[in-house]
């Protein structure tokens, strides 16, 4: 079913990604974190087992990340509940990153979900479905790093979820840019961002 030339892309060291995580409240994040805690509500293409009353597991066997290629797209799915950027509560941040390696993802936007049986609905459909696809995925295919797939939020653009193992050997050590949401330098931009896409910027 899977045709590596047509359905895998490999997606280069050195191309930036962009992730935007809480680093206070209950539940504190670092930005090279996986979650091994899931599936979650939110969470698309979250590969865990759900526990027999379909709550969350822990094991780390699944450990998931999603990024996107843009800061805007991030904003998009992050803040997509309310449309309000908070810059300050659970002290969101900014990350901006490289892989050390190629980065090898299964194409959601091609035609595998058509000859999976799915649709390009995987992208955007309910989350149960799409975690029962994950899951799936991750079950045939465990050498791939993760899933390409189409923002739901910003107009289609790529958008990427890590699994580890074995993704986590593709982090570097550092990350080229990593800010609070609060800071000064990103005024500009968030603001740009979130009149792009009819957000509430608060300060």
């Amino acid at each position: 079913m899977l045709r590596r030339t047509e359905d895998v892309i490999a997606v280069p060291a050195g191309t930036r990604l962009a992730r935007v995580f809480t680093s206070g409240g209950n539940h504190p994040q670092q930005w090279n974190s996986f979650r091994y805690a899931g599936p979650l509500p939110h969470a698309r293409f979250d590969p865990h087992l759900p526990n027999s009353q379909g709550g969350p597991t822990i094991t780390r066997e699944h450990g998931v990340l999603y990024f996107s290629l843009s800061v805007q797209t991030c904003i998009a799915e992050v803040f997509q509940a309310t449309s309000t950027v908070d810059r300050r509560t659970r002290s969101p941040h900014l990350v901006l990153f490289r892989p050390r390696r190629t980065l090898r993802l299964l194409d959601l936007t091609g035609l595998w979900p058509t000859r999976a049986g799915a649709s390009q609905a995987i992208s955007s459909g309910p989350k149960s479905r799409t975690q029962a696809w994950a899951r799936a995925i991750r079950a045939s295919y465990p050498e791939l790093d993760g899933l390409w797939y189409r923002s739901a939020m910003d107009s289609g653009k790529p958008s990427v979820c890590l699994w580890d193992p074995p993704a986590d050997t593709a982090l570097p050590d550092t990350p080229d840019v990593l800010l609070p949401l609060s800071h000064p330098g990103l005024d500009v931009p968030l603001g740009r961002v979130c009149q792009e896409l009819s957000y509430t910027l608060l300060d």
